[in-house]
């Protein structure tokens, strides 16, 4: 077998992976709900399962107080909620959590190694997202190294990170011509969100507005119908 003929193989699992990026980065539009640190793995999964009814097209699991073994715990069992609800389910932080769990990507921000230290562990048919906050050069950079998404925010006061960054509307418009799904969070909920579905968000990433309202199923419906 000549190298040619042996590499044909190799072209068309990264043009499948390619692919399948592709088509799993599409569906990520309107509510992109980010849990909240919680401990209890049963209130955690009613939750998600609300926010899916509701209208969530993809989950992003992010609990910041578990360690390790709840951590994998609460992923799988946000897994399988995301497959019967045909959600996208996103890891924060941890590509090796997202492969354990056959999630659908991963999400990473400054200091987590960046898009290409995620795709060696994550592989070619997953998607990264990455945060980029108030700067387009890094959403640049990102969508350079094979970033799926990128992020901007806050662009709303934040209760989960009062001390972030403000962005500016303006990026959303702009980050278009990336060509990747283009992502707004910070404080974002139902009487704001019409501002960045307006400035040209893809999504909205969302916690507080939807995780702790009394109804998270109508919370979501609220946000993602605002996407149309």
């Amino acid at each position: 077998m000549t190298p040619s003929a042996r590499s044909l193989p190799m072209l068309r699992a990264a043009t499948d992976g390619a692919q399948a990026r592709r088509d799993r980065a599409r569906r990520l539009s309107g509510l992109y709900a980010i849990t909240p640190d919680l401990a209890d793995t049963d209130d955690l999964v009613a939750r998600v399962k609300a926010a899916a009814i509701g209208g969530a097209s993809a989950i992003q699991y992010r609990n910041k107080i578990a360690d390790a073994a709840l951590r994998r715990r609460q992923a799988e069992a946000l897994a399988r909620v995301a497959k019967a609800h045909r959600v996208l389910l996103v890891i924060n932080d941890d590509p090796a959590l997202s492969m354990a769990v056959d999630a659908d990507g991963v999400h990473v921000g400054r200091e987590d190694g960046g898009v290409e230290a995620a795709r060696r562990v994550v592989g070619p048919h997953r998607i990264v997202g990455v945060s980029c906050y108030d700067s387009f050069a890094l959403a640049e950079n990102a969508v350079a190294a094979g970033a799926d998404y990128v992020a901007f925010g806050s662009f709303f006061p934040s209760i989960v990170k009062p001390d972030a960054c403000r962005a500016d509307p303006s990026l959303l418009r702009r980050a278009a011509a990336l060509g990747v799904p283009v992502v707004a969070i910070g404080g974002i909920d139902a009487s704001n969100v019409g501002e960045i579905v307006r400035a040209g968000a893809s999504a909205a990433a969302v916690i507080s507005a939807v995780f702790d309202a009394p109804d998270v199923e109508a919370a979501a419906g609220a946000i993602a119908a605002a996407f149309g």
